[in-house]
């Protein structure tokens, strides 16, 4: 990327299949807490802006009112979700200001609002401009998934326990993620459709979901085994139970299938496994081998 705006350094995040780029973008301005040191761990030093990238041209899409945005997600529609801070003033809780979802719409920067706390992340953006990620809690402690949609913010709840993330949607406004559970601990993957939470279960301890296809396959990890910590890809449709995407592949197959991060329309899978003799926990997932998995038949 150019080095727009008098800064040194830019990132894209983002692009739909009209080659319109988002994503975030240093100026010239001195800013101890740019949002984008504090998201990437890099020490900028300056404001960092959300941009929108086409026909060459590269465009601050503003903020919420303080000195620091970041955009993450563009639809076919040329919409745009991402971040931005409220304000300058740093929060007690965070050590940083109040940070909020945004949606923008052909000029217009919408602020998605909160749940009662001071931070927010957004994980997806759909072609019918729904917005999904997780927001705090009052006090900042504990958050929980939220979907936006034109104009209504709705908190999407958990399964009893304290927290949980939203973090896929397709195009019928279906979202895919994780919940926790009431005992300590405990989480398991979670489908909110049409108003109804439903829980996808797991393959024997915990599990997440990680992303929906438009014909409501759902993929994500779980974890088999607390004391041994080992974790499975599975893939989860028509109405369950999940599948150890393991079970399907192959035999005599020298990965296992760990991670399972992302599913298209084909029900083509991509993610991470570990081959032999490498412990397929988190721990273990930086010494990884990624996958692309491919159905046979056009199952």
């Amino acid at each position: 990327m150019p080095r727009p705006w008098g800064g040194t350094s830019s990132g894209a995040l983002g692009i739909n299949n009209r080659d319109q780029v988002v994503g975030f973008a240093q100026n010239a301005v001195p800013d101890p807490r740019s949002i984008g040191s504090l998201l990437f761990g890099l020490d900028y030093g300056t404001q960092t802006r959300a941009f929108l990238w086409e026909n060459g041209a590269m465009r601050d899409l503003g903020t919420l009112g303080g000195p620091d945005s970041i955009g993450g997600f563009i639809n076919e529609l040329g919409q745009v979700a991402g971040l931005s801070y409220t304000d300058s003033i740093p929060n007690e809780a965070t050590g940083i200001p109040t940070v909020h979802p945004f949606f923008w719409d052909n000029g217009m920067l919408w602020d998605l609002g909160s749940l009662g706390g001071t931070s927010a992340d957004v994980f997806g953006l759909n072609n019918r401009g729904q917005v999904i990620g997780h927001m705090n809690l009052p006090g900042d402690e504990l958050f929980h998934p939220f979907l936006w949609q034109q104009g209504t913010l709705t908190d999407l709840g958990t399964f009893g326990g304290p927290t949980g993330e939203a973090y896929s949607i397709n195009d019928r406004g279906e979202i895919v993620g994780v919940a926790d559970l009431p005992r300590e601990g405990l989480h398991d993957a979670c489908l909110w459709k049409n108003g109804v939470k439903t829980d996808l279960g797991n393959l024997g301890h915990t599990s997440a979901a990680h992303s929906i296809n438009s014909k409501g396959q759902v993929v994500g990890a779980s974890r088999i085994s607390l004391e041994t910590g080992e974790i499975r890809a599975f893939l989860y449709e028509n109405g369950g139970p999940m599948i150890d995407l393991n079970a399907l592949v192959a035999a005599g197959s020298n990965l296992k299938l760990v991670f399972a991060e992302s599913i298209n329309d084909r029900g083509e899978i991509v993610g991470a496994g570990v081959p032999p003799g490498v412990p397929p926990d988190y721990t273990a997932f930086t010494l990884g081998h990624a996958f692309l998995l491919v159905p046979v038949g056009g199952k």
